[in-house]
Order: C-alpha cells, then structure tokens, then sequence
C-alpha cells in the first residue's frame, strides 16, 4: 500500500506477509520525513490493519520510540525473540 503527495510522489508504504489466515506481520511502515506527522502513517496502518483483519495475529516489531505511534493505533507491546543475519 502506498501514499503519494498530490503531485504523485511517493512519500509512504507499508506492507505485510501474511498466510491470509492466521498470522501476518507488517515490516516496518515509511514516511518520507517532510511528510510525517499529517496523518499519512496512521491511515497507512489503518487500512493495513483492515485488510488483515481476518488474521488471528498481526505483528509489527519496532523500535522503542516509535512504539507509543502504534500504541495510539490498538497496538500492545509485547515480548518478542527475534533472529537476524545469522552466521552462514
């Protein structure tokens, strides 16, 4: 899902793997910095949020001081484990 500027320039997106059942997770949103705060990450995850609402579970794992954004959205912080680059 995309955001673009009235003069068609792509100032956000968001996306999300998702089984269409169960489970999805949504990578992290973008908002080109000129553009934030106007709302455009919010209904970025809204509509994301209400494409997937058929799943059991919806996960967005982020940084600590952007979690409150998400909190303002439904979102509950949780505990998380996490794996990234492992060794080869």
């Amino acid at each position: 899902m995309i955001a673009r500027d009235c003069d068609g320039t792509l100032v956000g997106f968001v996306t999300a793997i998702t089984d269409g059942v169960f489970a999805a997770y949504i990578p992290p949103i973008e908002v080109l910095p000129a553009f934030q705060r106007r709302g455009i990450g919010s209904a970025l995850v809204e509509n994301m949020l209400s494409r997937l609402r058929q799943c059991y579970m919806i996960d967005l794992v982020c940084d600590d001081d952007v979690a409150p954004f998400y909190e303002r959205l439904g979102g509950t912080r949780i505990g998380a484990v996490a794996w990234r680059s492992l060794p080869q």
